[in-house]
């Protein structure tokens, strides 16, 4: 039997006062660039502890073919997914893209102890030829997890939703990164071209009004306090027509 409760991640979830806490300490941690501080294998992974647990937990549950994501920055998520594949065994593997990938990072990645499980394209991921050559790569494996964390504005996040959602089979996950900036105070970005009212989050709003193969998990997005992707845990219910 699991040790967790999801009558009690239930409860904490509906608890206002709890969410407000986490708010809280959420917004006051990226006054110290919190995400900033961890690495996995020796890069920096810039993301918050308990998204890394439960992507991990996510990954060693469905076992996936290959892991997509949008996003590379230093290498540190897709050096996680990769030893996570490693441990899984098979040839399972995971596919970065990025609009830029700076020339030591990509050394750094192609030079790492599972660099063998990773495959990278640099470009837009909304590029129709990007869209393209990442079916094509994938091919007939059916057990795809995506993960978008790249450019956060709505209309980019609901471009990348609507162009890679078709690889994820019914059981799979969809995982949407920095939904977060919903919450954030209106002046947390004024060098970014997102914000409150166009992120992440108001992309998946309207990505899953038009696309029913999809739900916010009730578990992740119930069980996590600190986290950058609150409601952006997507399950897949259904497999494409």
């Amino acid at each position: 039997m699991e040790p967790k409760s999801i009558e009690l991640i239930e409860q904490m979830h509906a608890d206002p006062s709890i969410g407000e806490l986490a708010r809280d300490l959420f917004v006051r941690s990226c006054e110290y660039r919190y995400s900033y501080n961890f690495s996995w294998l020796g890069r920096p992974v810039i993301q918050y502890p308990e998204d890394l647990v439960a992507l991990q937990e996510i990954i060693w549950s469905v076992r996936p073919d290959c892991v997509f994501e949008t996003g590379i920055a230093h290498g540190g998520s897709i050096i996680f997914y990769a030893s996570l594949l490693k441990l899984l065994g098979g040839e399972r593997f995971v596919l970065g893209v990025d609009i830029d990938i700076r020339a030591h990072n990509r050394a750094a990645i192609e030079t790492h102890p599972v660099a063998d499980r990773i495959e990278m394209i640099e470009g837009s991921s909304i590029d129709p030829d990007v869209v393209k050559f990442v079916f094509e790569r994938i091919g007939d494996r059916t057990n795809v997890v995506v993960v978008l964390d790249s450019n956060h504005t709505e209309d980019h996040v609901l471009a990348e939703l609507r162009a890679y959602s078709p690889l994820v089979r019914k059981g799979g996950y969809l995982i949407v990164m920095d939904t977060v900036v919903e919450h954030m105070p209106e002046d947390a970005f004024p060098d970014r071209p997102w914000g409150v009212g166009n992120n992440p989050m108001s992309a998946v709003k309207k990505f899953l009004s038009e696309n029913k193969r999809f739900e916010m998990d009730p578990e992740y997005n119930g069980k996590l306090l600190l986290t950058v992707a609150p409601n952006g845990y997507l399950r897949c219910v259904s497999d494409p027509e």
